[in-house]
């Protein structure tokens, strides 16, 4: 009796398995996504000058963190951090007084670390904090990496 079960259960496993599958029909299907990717045109994202900027004034901070961290020597203020002022943004009409005030408070305290060794933590954190609080105001995104370079 146990025999006739397996036999009959085998004998149902083979016979779902016989539908068969239209390879033509496959083939189409990739053959349509294919074609709908080659039709689709990518385009690649280009940097403002003003987002250009500020991923080379992220590193450089990134960098002034760790060496201010470690008590390293980080060398003069950057002299390109002032192109702040006169490059292009995504959007020229954030280029307002909001934001030159907050260029003028980052600059500032930039000029600072450099000039105040002694109290380059401090004056680092200012020039973040003015980052973080144009951002909030202009464009938020960024926020949270740019709190990564705050120093605790």
């Amino acid at each position: 009796m146990k025999n006739f079960f397996v036999l009959c259960f085998l004998s149902a496993i083979i016979c779902s398995c016989n539908g068969k599958i239209d390879k033509s029909d496959a083939v189409t299907s990739v053959s349509a996504m294919h074609d709908s990717v080659k039709a689709k045109k990518f385009e690649m994202y280009e940097f403002s000058e003003m987002a250009s900027l500020m991923e080379t004034m992220f590193a450089s901070n990134k960098k002034l963190k760790e060496d201010i961290i470690q008590g390293n020597d980080f060398g003069d203020f950057q002299d390109n951090f002032l192109k702040i002022h006169s490059s292009a943004m995504t959007d020229e009409s954030d280029n307002d007084e909001f934001f030159k005030e907050q260029a003028k408070i980052f600059i500032a305290a930039q000029q600072m670390i450099f000039s105040d060794k002694e109290n380059a933590k401090e004056h680092y954190n200012t020039s973040i904090s003015a980052c973080i609080t144009c951002h909030q105001e202009k464009c938020g995104g960024p926020i949270p990496r740019i709190k990564t370079l705050l120093i605790k």
